[in-house]
């Protein structure tokens, strides 16, 4: 068995024995199930409800037995149903960003199934850089999705995945999103996705078996629905005068391809995802439910097959906040014409009709959505009878926070904690010498504040603080603040008193809801309110150096604590879910060796002077703008993208990579004579589209990891490319690949990264087009770099 794959091999024995129990069938139990449509006897005869006939002939026969406001009635997310026909009420709007959610009106936790698993927020489990987890842990909730439908407490669509690009520390949603980089970003859509929906994932060894079902027409089943959101550049919530509702991203044509594209590309072409949800956000002056052009290119060039839906009231907003049309009718015309198909909101309810009565609209407009909606739910099963007869009918409670559930939100949190700082290799404590322990910090005791944004009733959550009383009696708690915000000192006196009286002292410190989330956008990147000084008082008071653990999703400029020798040890946990207390306690006492990277850069407080509505990503120094993310910005850093430490230390080196990639014979016949272009002093590149297979052009980079400590632990290998500095916006350095492979003490560890130059050598010009520069890349492994020159001969 390969090294990699050790790491998660006991999660992977656990699902191959799930995966292989969805395929068989149980007896059926007395939960409740939902309203379903082609209910026997009176509504099951309709050529929409005969599973023998094409799902696209299927739509289409519905659509024909439709009136003109029973169509209408189909464009809202809140589905009131049509007797006449057997139709039941459907709610489109679930939720499931790291577990099923509270936040849709579709999931309901009042019933037989009273809580699901809550892994860690999508921020912390980006840390992992483990693709694999990422699958596991979109498959999971994708069956909890499902049993929740078959009990009647869930629809079937379910709007997750965020991958939008962590562009800006404040943003109050950045813990909702894989990072700052557009590749990251793009692999756990890919994963979450394929898993969520019962896919396949290209990184399966053989134990994950396929759930996929396909239809007639060749579409692929689905277990459940996943959504990209929010299509494009959206990551601004409410910051100074600027508001989501109307704000006007002016976005590059170079930043578009580049940056802000690519993670939806890839989960729409590679993830499959059925659902496309547009933002509330103008794009260039246009809002982004009716830019035409960009969703017409998810359809046309990505090869989108699912179902668009508008962010909730984002239709409402083009009218109302942001004026883009002068009447009501004229905002319906322009979504539908676009391409979207579902409202989240009544606008389209309410102003339908007299749009198609003024002639803005046509039927056969509408008849254009309901396609793309009916074929998603004739793919999801909704139209082949009784719920609990179906592929996936026998899922249910019993499938909802497993113990193998558990297990895996447990293995994402271990996975995903970044060790910071470690002086002196101050951790891991050992339970046998440490006599007694302080805990303090208004976070360190609530469990209910570990979830972050879009969470839903946990399993079992346990504190931190439950977390370390499994490692030692004699524990202590004090708050030092009464909330996160730490607006008063008052608790500090508790706090340094508590710290005297132990042996170590852990300060738990950061952000939570109250400081970051949905609609709220941070001003400041230092740790809120007195917080800093708390952590300091405790510091100076404690007998030994602490250590301080980071909550929250948003970057933090903690400079004074790094720089702070009495704080020997720093931890980030991000929204580390319903076990992140065990989690953190088995990495401080070394029971888990930490190997989480930073999935976004930490900025320094002066970066709050950069105005949070400048969208290009690029430095422009004439104005002093210093860039965004680790591939542009090139100002002062707290932390970088992809930090992390372990316990053990690790060298690599290059075991096979070429010293030199030929295009000759790799252009399309059309272009061969002109495929050079020139910039400057004369160097060349060439555009990916003249390439007529980027697929000959792979290669693999074989790399060797050194395991140098006395224990094991599982590493993230990170391989970069810089590329020639000779254009205009070139990229410092880019993500080219990563592994996350299991190291045994003083062992080596062999492992490879596909290179695909076409993508990973690449970056777009000025007028928005992917360019390979020629001449001489540089690939980058921790210290070492390999030069690798690409020629056209």
């Amino acid at each position: 068995m390969c090294s990699q794959w050790r790491l998660l091999f006991f999660v992977i024995l656990q699902f191959l024995k799930f995966y292989i129990s969805i395929s068989t069938p149980i007896a059926q139990t007395s939960n409740p199930q939902p309203e379903f449509p082609c209910k026997p006897p009176h509504h099951n005869s309709y050529p929409f409800c005969n599973t023998y006939l094409p799902i696209t002939t299927r739509a289409q026969s519905l659509i024909s037995l439709l009136t003109l406001p029973e169509k209408i009635q189909q464009l809202t997310n809140n589905f009131s149903g049509i007797p006449r026909l057997g139709l039941p009420a459907y709610e489109w709007w679930s939720e499931s960003l790291h577990g099923v959610a509270t936040n849709g009106p579709g999931v309901s936790f009042t019933g037989t199934i009273p809580s699901a698993t809550d892994f860690p927020q999508v921020l912390l489990t980006a840390a992992s850089f483990n693709r694999s987890l990422w699958f596991f842990i979109g498959s999971a909730i994708g069956v909890e999705a499902r049993a929740m439908y078959n009990v009647g407490q869930a629809g079937l669509t379910f709007w997750a995945p965020n991958i939008n690009i962590f562009r800006d520390p404040r943003w109050g949603r950045g813990q909702e999103t894989p990072g700052e980089d557009p590749m990251v970003a793009s692999a756990y859509a890919v994963e979450f996705v394929k898993g969520f929906q019962g896919g396949n994932s290209k990184v399966r060894d053989g134990f994950g078996g396929k759930r996929v079902l396909r239809g007639d027409d060749g579409s692929e089943g689905l277990i459940a629905s996943a959504c990209c959101k929010h299509f494009i550049a959206y990551d601004l919530e409410k910051w100074h005068n600027f508001s989501r509702y109307s704000f006007n991203a002016v976005v590059s044509e170079q930043d578009l391809e580049d940056t802000y594209q690519p993670p939806f590309r890839s989960c729409i072409q590679q993830g499959k995802a059925s659902c496309l949800m547009c933002s509330y956000n103008a794009i260039n002056g246009v809002p982004a439910c009716a830019r035409g052009d960009l969703l017409q290119k998810a359809r046309t060039e990505w090869g989108f097959n699912g179902y668009i839906t508008s962010d909730c009231d984002a239709v409402a907003t083009v009218f109302e906040y942001q004026n883009y049309t002068k009447t009501r009718e004229d905002a319906v015309a322009d979504v539908l014409k676009a391409g979207m198909d579902i409202n989240c909101g009544t606008f389209l309810l309410r102003n339908t009709q007299s749009a198609i009565e003024q002639g803005k609209v046509q039927e056969a407009d509408i008849d254009r959505a309901l396609l793309n909606i009916f074929l998603v739910q004739l793919r999801l099963g909704l139209y082949d009878g009784e719920p609990g007869k179906g592929k996936f009918g026998k899922l249910g409670p019993q499938d909802v926070c497993t113990s193998k559930h558990k297990t895996l939100a447990l293995e994402a949190a271990r996975q995903g904690i970044v060790l910071l700082k470690n002086d002196k290799k101050f951790l891991p404590l050992d339970n046998n010498v440490v006599t007694s322990l302080a805990v303090i910090g208004p976070m360190a005791n609530n469990a209910s504040l570990l979830g972050g944004g879009y969470t839903g009733v946990p399993c079992n959550p346990k504190s931190l603080f439950e977390g370390f009383q499994a490692y030692l009696k004699k524990i202590s708690y004090a708050a030092g603040c009464f909330n996160v915000s730490c607006d008063s000192n008052d608790g500090f006196a508790g706090a340094i008193l508590t710290a005297k009286e132990a042996d170590f002292v852990i300060i738990v410190a950061g952000l939570d809801l109250s400081q970051e989330t949905e609609d709220h956008d941070r001003v400041s990147l230092l740790l809120p309110g007195k917080q800093m000084a708390l952590v300091s008082s405790v510091a100076a008071a404690s007998k030994k150096p602490v250590i301080l653990v980071l909550t929250g999703g948003g970057p933090l400029d903690v400079s004074f604590a790094e720089e702070d020798p009495r704080i020997a040890s720093i931890l980030w946990i991000g929204y580390p879910g319903e076990a992140g207390g065990k989690a953190l306690a088995e990495v401080i006492f070394g029971d888990y060796n930490p190997g989480g990277r930073l999935p976004m850069t930490w900025y320094p407080e002066a970066f709050t002077s950069i105005p949070m509505n400048d969208m290009n990503m690029r430095a422009d120094p004439s104005r002093g703008y210093p860039g965004r993310t680790y591939r542009f910005y090139n100002g002062n850093r707290v932390y970088g993208f992809g930090q992390g430490l372990s316990y053990t230390s690790y060298t690599y080196k290059f075991l096979s990579v070429p010293n030199k990639i030929s295009l000759l014979g790799s252009f399309k016949s059309d272009s061969s004579k002109n495929v050079l272009h020139q910039v400057g002093d004369g160097l060349d590149y060439i555009h990916i589209d003249e390439v007529e297979s980027c697929n000959s052009l792979r290669f693999y980079v074989q790399i060797s990891v050194m395991n140098l400590g006395d224990m094991d632990g599982s590493h993230v290998v990170m391989l970069f490319s810089r590329l020639p500095k000779f254009f205009k916006g070139t990229p410092d350095k880019q993500l080219v690949g990563f592994n996350r492979v299991h190291t045994l003490s003083y062992g080596s560890t062999k492992t490879s990264i596909l290179v695909d130059p076409c993508q990973h050598l690449s970056f777009a010009n000025d007028r928005g087009k992917m360019i390979l520069p020629l001449g001489e890349h540089i690939l980058m492994l921790g210290d070492l770099e390999h030069v690798i020159s690409i020629e056209t001969h």
